[in-house]
Parts: structure tokens; sequence; C-alpha cells
């Protein structure tokens, strides 16, 4: 295998870059508008430190600077056309039956009140109350890859019932306030409708208590492990009735032995290796699925513990829910959604958005995620070139005389 393969130097960049830009083309109907998206994901692309309109109209050279604020503004195109492009592409070049559905929020920090959905909130990004935007996106991963399929602005419940905040800011009339789990239901739905081959779908605890996501899911047959918090209610009929508990006392009442160590994916140093257990739960589950809380325990500190819900099929093993559990960080690549998040932010501006409105900010957003798409894609391709390639042997080396 030669060095220019695993390296990358091959990748036809303006070819692809161009095939992208064809493929999308047709969302934005003018030639005119055509062109600017076609010179913002140029900028997404380029190493322009902060991605704001007029700072990518400058780096691009346009003669008029306002047609790329025009592009998140005034401009006609549908940003859920794009969003539908971008995920046909990544399901294209990534999908897999083994791939899974990853969805979380993120924050992006704002000054001002004026943009849409900024609220003092808190925010997972900065670890704290912020004056902010909230996010809800969906992941796509697999061995191939990852990358951003799916996003929609959250808009907390006082902006949702501001009509005049809503008319500055397009808001428009059929969305209502909806929770971060709602929306995420409504992502997932539309990927699995879509085609996505998914083996599980996986979220944090945000998510993972939300019955109706979790009734979903299993309604569609689609298995899933999603985190939830350690004083979860749970309730159990028994022959002395009605019993209430929560996860960490089952764990606690779990013998030493229904721990074993199993890998959840790779990190920096090596196999990130955990304690497993995990508890049947009685449950009306359709048939052929099985419901588990499944327990992960720190090796060197017993009491950091995580769990979650899992609805899986008949015989799975602990070892493949702890190996799913794990997938929020894909193994043998990057860390999962967040690591979308981190390299959508610091490459490519995903919280460089100026745009105050409800489409601009979409807008952004998907052509961001079409610019990661497109990274997410030559990956893809390096990654099948580099495993198609049968190994050399080393030549012989002759004997010595």
């Amino acid at each position: 295998m030669s060095v220019a393969v695993w390296s990358g130097s091959l990748v036809a960049w303006e070819r692809e870059l161009a095939a992208l830009k064809g493929r999308i083309g047709p969302v934005f109907g003018r030639a005119e508008v055509r062109e600017t998206a076609g010179a913002f994901l140029n900028g997404l692309l380029s190493g322009v430190a902060r991605k704001t309109g007029w700072l990518l109209a400058e780096q691009a050279g346009l003669e008029r600077p306002y047609r790329m604020p025009s592009l998140l503004g005034r401009s006609r195109w549908d940003a859920d056309a794009l969003r539908d492009r971008v995920r046909a592409d990544v399901i294209e070049a990534l999908g897999d039956r083994d791939g899974v559905l990853v969805v979380d929020e993120t924050g992006f920090v704002k000054k001002g009140e004026h943009s849409v959905g900024v609220a003092r909130q808190y925010s997972g990004t900065a670890g704290r109350i912020e004056n902010c935007q909230i996010g809800v996106f969906l992941a796509y991963a697999s061995r191939f890859g990852q990358a951003l399929i799916d996003r929609r602005l959250y808009l907390p419940e006082a902006w949702a019932q501001d009509e005049s905040q809503r008319a500055k800011a397009g808001v428009p009339e059929e969305i209502t306030f909806a929770t971060k789990p709602e929306i995420a239901r409504d992502l997932i739905a539309a990927a699995l409708d879509a085609g996505a081959p998914c083996a599980w779908v996986l979220a944090d605890a945000l998510y993972g208590t939300d019955s109706r996501l979790r009734r979903m899911l299993e309604k569609r047959e689609q298995p899933y492990v999603l985190a939830v918090r350690s004083n979860h209610r749970l309730r159990f009929w028994t022959e002395d009735g009605l019993e209430e508990t929560d996860p960490a006392t089952m764990a606690d009442a779990l013998a030493s032995e229904a721990w074993v160590t199993h890998a959840a994916g790779e990190g920096s140093k090596g196999l990130r290796l955990y304690a497993w257990a995990r508890i049947a739960l009685s449950s009306t589950a359709h048939p052929g699925f099985e419901h588990w809380l499944l327990i992960r325990r720190s090796r060197g500190e017993p009491d950091q513990r995580a769990y979650y819900f899992a609805f899986a099929p008949v015989g799975v093993s602990l070892g493949e829910l702890a190996g799913a559990a794990g997938l929020r960080w894909v193994p043998g690549l990057d860390p999962g959604i967040e690591e979308c998040f981190e390299r959508a932010k610091d490459d490519l501006g995903l919280d460089h958005c100026e745009a105050r409105s409800w489409h601009g900010w979409h807008r952004h957003m998907s052509l961001c995620m079409a610019a990661a798409g497109f990274l997410a894609r030559l990956a893809a391709d390096l990654r099948r070139a580099t495993w198609g390639k049968a190994n050399e042997r080393s030549p012989a080396v002759p004997a010595a005389a």
C-alpha cells in the first residue's frame, strides 16, 4: 500500500466538492443563489477563523458582500430540503447495518437577546446557565465515520408564547413549544423513515427518561440503549403488590459475581474497560424483544456508576449491550456526537451563526452539516480504500551464508 493511499493525498478534493455542489444545487433554485451557496461552503471549509457572512464574502472575493448574509436571510430556499439531501448523502456514505443514531443537544452562547430562541438556560456545552440558544441534533455513526444529519432549534416556552418575538424572528405559525425529548422523537423518526440503517438508538439521560420516546422506538421494534438517572422511579407488580425502586437501589443489591468486565470502545489511552451488569425488567415487550437495566461501574472507583434502559432482541449478550452503550464514543474512531459538535464548531463555524431568524439559524446549521457531511464522505472513502487493500507480506530475507 502506498503512502498516498493511507495519508489521503489521493483524495480528489475539487472533484468531490464540485459533485457535492451539484447534488445540493437544486435546493437553491436561482443560479446566483446556487453560486453564493457554493462560495459559502468554500468558506466553511477554508481556514477563515470566523465563518460569518461578511468575512466569508470577503474571502470569496464577491463583488456584492451582502450576498452571504442574504443567503441566510432574504433568499428563497428551503433549509429542510437541504437537510434531507445531507442526510441522504451521509446515509449513502456511512450507512451500515451496525450503524447507530445518537441524539444530543448543544448550546450557542449569545450576548444579545434578539436572536431566535435565546434565553437564560442551562447549556451542557458551557456547563452552567448561560444566555444562549440550544439546538437538538441527530448524528449517524458507523465503522465508516460519523456526521450530523438533522437539527432543530429548541424554542423556550416563553419564546413560543410571545407573539411579538415570534413575528420578529420569523418563527413559523406551526412551530409550537416542544420539549427536547419531543424534538428528539421527531428527528429520530424522520431518520428511520428516510431509511437510515440503525442497530441502536443512543442518548443521554435527558432523553432516556422520556417514556414516550422509548415507546415510540419500541413500537418500531427499534433497539435502543438510553441512559437514565440513578434515581429514576421504577414500579413493579410483585406477589406483595406494587414495589417502587430505582436503578441505584437495584444495582446495590447485585452480587459481586454479577459484574463482568467489558470494553466500552476505545479512548485516547486504549480500551476503556468497565465492570458491567444487567437486570431483566418485567415488561410487555414486543415478541422477540426484552427490556434490561444496564449498569456500568468504574473498575477503579466502584461508586461511579452509569445506568441505561435497553430494549434489545431476545438473546442479546451483556457484551453486546455494553458495546452498544459505548457507541456514543464510536470504537476505533473519535468520540461520537460530541466529536461531531467539536469539529463542526472549531473547524466549520457551527457556532458562528449571526442570523437572528428561525430560518436563518436552520439555514446556517444545514450548510455547516453539508460541509461536515462532505468531510465525512471523504474520510469514509479513504477508510474503504485502505481496508480494501490486502496486507502485503514483507520480502523474504536471504539466509546468511
